[in-house]
């Protein structure tokens, strides 16, 4: 899942998005509503989080103007105003929730997680195959009951396959949703991370992860 960070506080800006990547979400950010907006636009993301009040375009613009130019990902805002009023304005324009700062970040999670659930491609926090189970909440993988330890690149790999279960994922769909705008589009990282999951998965479950040579991966 790939979330973007819309926050003009340096601070907390930084503290969300290393407290977002610890749980394996790939995260991008900025710094003002301008280009937070011109970066929706432009990358595709599962999830955003913007701050109400920013310099050059406040969030209520922003959610407003991506509203408006069809794009459905969901909205949290963040926002040091708690009146109702307020609240409601967010809401009716199109966002999807509002935390008033300060918050508790496993609040922020949790919202996280309940607006992620709504989504077409998600069915709730416990993604199964047969014996492999992913739970999305902590982040465990177990195969019969029996823990997998995964880092959280090879997690969120997982994760996204079986979201997209018996589809064709394109390696640009996986970077997309599983790194940060940082990374090496030309480098073998995809390769590199499916050997290593496959290593660690019993068998039986490493053969369902399909390479489908030309077009993506697909687990089955």
């Amino acid at each position: 899942m790939k979330i973007l960070v819309v926050e003009d506080e340096p601070k907390l800006n930084k503290g969300l998005v290393q407290g977002l990547k610890a749980r394996g979400y790939a995260v991008d950010f900025a710094f003002d509503g301008e280009e937070g907006e011109r970066m929706a636009r432009v990358n595709e993301y599962d999830f955003l989080i913007l701050d109400v009040m920013m310099p050059k375009r406040n969030g209520l613009e922003v959610c407003r103007n991506l509203r408006a130019a069809g794009m459905q990902m969901p909205i949290l805002f963040l926002t040091a105003k708690d009146a109702v009023e307020d609240r409601i304005e967010g809401l009716d324009i199109g966002g999807d929730d509002y935390l008033v700062k300060p918050f508790a970040f496993e609040e922020l999670l949790a919202r996280i997680r309940t607006l992620l659930r709504r989504k077409p491609l998600t069915a709730g926090d416990v993604l199964v195959l047969d014996g492999l189970q992913v739970d999305t909440r902590s982040q465990k993988v177990t195969v019969d009951g029996k823990e997998i330890k995964l880092t959280l690149r090879e997690y969120g790999l997982l994760e996204h396959l079986l979201r997209n279960k018996n589809a064709v994922t394109t390696r640009e769909d996986i970077l997309t949703h599983v790194w940060d705008r940082f990374f090496d589009s030309f480098s073998n990282i995809i390769d590199v991370h499916l050997k290593n999951l496959r290593k660690k998965l019993p068998t039986a479950y490493a053969k369902r992860i399909k390479t489908i040579w030309g077009k993506g991966y697909r687990i089955t």
